[in-house]
């Protein structure tokens, strides 16, 4: 579920569109978060754009961008989120290999071919 909200000032249907579909389309991957909160907000010629990202397991992840233009503080982002996200599945996900593990029995066998 996303959620968008606007601080200063009105969004447009297409800037919603577009940030709907930017981020669906990176939360797509991340089966854990349940919820996303995007504010939008603009001041003078800043447009300044937070997530806030919730999931299983403790997940909160919060980005923050701002540039001239809000479709490039969008980009900016959701790059941000992604790269969150994708760091926070690695921790959890375990890279080592596993360990063969050999009966008493086999071992036993090999120190008596040794001796």
């Amino acid at each position: 579920m996303i959620n968008i909200t606007s601080r200063h000032a009105d969004i447009s249907d297409t800037q919603k569109a577009h940030v709907h579909a930017k981020l669906a389309a990176v939360l797509d991957f991340y089966p854990e978060v349940e919820y996303a909160h995007v504010i939008m907000d603009t001041q003078k010629f800043r447009h300044i754009i937070e997530v806030v990202v919730q999931g299983k397991h403790h997940l909160r992840i919060e980005a923050k961008e701002e540039s001239d233009d809000m479709y490039t503080s969008v980009d900016k982002v959701v790059d941000k989120v992604d790269r969150q996200l994708r760091r926070s599945r690695d921790k959890v996900v375990d890279h080592k290999a596993t360990k063969h593990r050999t009966k008493l029995a086999d071992f036993e066998q090999e120190l008596n071919h040794q001796v």
